[in-house]
């Protein structure tokens, strides 16, 4: 029999999170995340930094100052109580990226029992990307829509084609396992993805990032401003303020950073220097290329501070 003296505890509900609980919100040409279920919230967050079963304090500012308190000094398990199941449609490139977040439970669909999604991801004509000349894994500008043209139409005879052959196989009776091999990467997939609150963030710091890949950021930026924003306004907020919108600064960055800020420019200069990070080309005369320093130098422009090696 249970406890007839312990308090009842009520399913937490989020009203925000329920008004979308099984809707698909579209990201790219036919892909789309939903809601599945969830469990918790900020106050959650709140109680089980606490340690306490009731519900907590009254006082909102309380719970905002301790959740942001808990996320700026990277405290992990309060945020861990709160889990959330989406069920997702997306590329299987863009999912290869996905799945190497191994701190969710997934569930995917299987082209061994079941006949593949018959859609792909399409490309319009200006949306082609050039090739980043100074990341190997980045883009950086679109190519002329003329020539995005020639390639959309490419993609869709490919695309056609492929898929053209795929169904023959089933139709001739090979089986799914095997006639499945030549997919294109192009094609749509579905999963049941399972994530802690904590782990989620991680993920959405990574994959809204400038930095990370056109297609697998538009579902970051969907879970972050339509859901998690809704599931968990006050630690969504803290994360912005803390996380995705802050600055990092290692050791040397910010020893530069302070004897530039104190006009001492040249000892600046020394310290970048003894970090080996303003070596010359023999050829050039020019400074050679080095990650620490330009990430360094990104970081300072955004707060308007002029390098010592920098021209004003």
């Amino acid at each position: 029999m249970p406890e007839q003296n312990a308090e009842r505890l009520q399913r937490i509900h989020v009203a925000a999170l329920d008004e979308i609980l099984g809707l698909a919100f579209p990201v790219l040409d036919d892909g789309f995340v939903r809601v599945v279920d969830y469990m918790g919230d900020d106050a959650a967050v709140v109680q089980a930094a606490r340690v306490s079963y009731g519900e907590g304090t009254k006082k909102v500012s309380d719970d905002r100052g301790l959740i942001r308190y808990l996320l700026r000094h990277r405290h992990t398990t309060p945020f861990e109580m709160c889990e959330i199941k989406l069920h997702v449609r997306v590329p299987m490139d863009a999912w290869r990226q996905w799945i190497r977040h191994r701190t969710a439970s997934v569930n995917e669909t299987s082209t061994r029992y079941s006949i593949a999604i018959d859609r792909a991801q399409r490309t319009a004509p200006e949306q082609w990307r050039i090739q980043a000349a100074n990341n190997r894994q980045g883009s950086d500008g679109e190519l002329a829509p003329d020539a995005g043209a020639m390639l959309t139409q490419q993609e869709a005879d490919l695309q056609d084609r492929i898929r053209a052959v795929y169904d023959e196989r089933l139709e001739q009776g090979v089986a799914r396992e095997q006639a499945r091999k030549d997919l294109p990467l192009c094609t749509y997939t579905e999963a049941y993805w399972k994530i802690d609150l904590h782990n989620l963030l991680h993920f959405l710091a990574l994959r809204m990032d400038s930095h990370a890949q056109q297609e697998i950021r538009d579902y970051a930026t969907v879970i972050g401003d339509q859901i998690a924003a809704r599931w968990v306004p006050i630690t969504w907020e803290a994360f912005q303020d803390y996380r995705f919108g802050s600055l990092s600064l290692s050791r040397v960055e910010r020893r530069i950073l302070a004897e530039a800020g104190q006009g001492r420019r040249d000892e600046a200069r020394a310290i970048a220097d003894e970090a080996g990070w303003l070596k010359m080309s023999a050829k050039t005369g020019d400074l050679v290329r080095h990650r620490e320093r330009a990430e360094l130098e990104t970081k300072a422009q955004e707060l308007g501070i002029t390098l010592p090696w920098q021209k004003d």
